[in-house]
């Protein structure tokens, strides 16, 4: 028996990536990086990683063969894992096991505000607001049940914050029907108060963007990061959230710009939420809707930080 070094290094590759995988599963720090809906195939993908591993184990150890002679006519080539290793060798297990490295020694970090400043935060609220087209594939999903009704109606009471109510089992399932996402859209327009929880805030940002004018002077409920920029009066801020369409790479930022008397004090990448009145503002010749507040406090950081777009399906 003969101990392959080359086999032992690619194996432990293979099961360092399966455990990688396997890691942000069972924390939940899968969802900082991709949309819920590939969870799946990222728990095929590790299973076929382990499989791949347990075939590399029986090569980690063999019996010595013979050597053998190959015609080369046909430019035929190739490796058995146990020829010397070069520097060429070394930069390709290098580069391939970088993802690894990173993992080990870099904590994951969520997204903040030198990352909006960096997408133009402000340009895509005006381009919201000036967007007339529905996006229905770009929402966060609210579950019906049997009668058409929504799990979560959206309506907050005095008493009641977003803050104070129980993690929904549902929340990264954004899965709905056509006439799911129509009954979630036409609960907005019956609320007198909105409340922006997760699992609906897409939908209705982007109805309100579309219909602004039909939902001024409705209280609103709404949780974020702040967010500033250079031009902004002292009493103003923006209250944002990143939307991840498939992975982190493209996550874009919706949000209200924000007008409260303690802006100034408040600093950036600090979570609040806020009750206010939705009113119209006009930002560098664009009208777009914000939130006058009435009440905020500061609240942690949520667990799963990121919003996710609504899946229609069509059948």
């Amino acid at each position: 028996m003969r101990f392959y070094f080359q086999q032992a290094l690619r194996g432990l590759i293979l099961f360092l990536f399966t455990m990688f995988i396997i890691k942000l599963h069972r924390t939940g720090d899968l969802l900082k990086l991709i949309n819920p809906k590939y969870t799946v195939i990222s728990m095929i993908g590790a299973a076929i990683l382990f499989l791949f591993f347990l075939v590399q184990l029986q090569r980690v150890f063999m019996v010595k063969k013979k050597s053998h002679v190959h015609g080369h006519d046909c430019s035929h080539d190739h490796d058995h894992g146990d020829s010397p290793i070069t520097s060429r060798k070394m930069v390709s297990y290098a580069i391939i096991s970088l993802p690894i490295v990173m993992w080990l020694l870099i904590p994951l970090s969520t997204l903040d505000s030198s990352i909006a400043e960096k997408k133009a935060i402000m340009l895509n609220l005006t381009n919201n607001a000036m967007s007339s087209e529905p996006k229905e594939n770009d929402q966060s999903e609210n579950k019906m049940d049997g009668k058409g009704n929504g799990l979560f109606d959206g309506n907050t009471e005095d008493d009641v914050t977003y803050h104070d109510l129980p993690a929904d089992p549902n929340l990264y399932s954004n899965t709905v029907t056509k006439d799911q996402f129509e009954q979630i859209e036409q609960e907005l327009e019956l609320q007198s108060s909105i409340l922006m929880s997760e699992r609906v805030y897409a939908v209705y940002y982007d109805r309100i963007n579309q219909e602004m004018d039909k939902f001024v002077g409705k209280e609103i409920t709404v949780t974020g990061f702040v967010y500033k920029e250079a031009d902004f009066a002292s009493d103003q801020l923006v209250l944002g959230r990143f939307l991840i369409t498939h992975c982190v790479a493209d996550a874009s930022i919706i949000g209200f710009l924000t007008e409260m008397e303690d802006a100034a004090s408040i600093a950036e990448d600090t979570w609040i939420e806020v009750k206010g009145t939705i009113f119209l503002e006009e930002y560098n010749g664009s009208r777009l809707p914000a939130i006058r507040v009435s009440s905020w406090k500061e609240i942690n950081e949520p667990a799963q930080p990121y919003l996710y777009p609504l899946t229609v399906k069509l059948v």
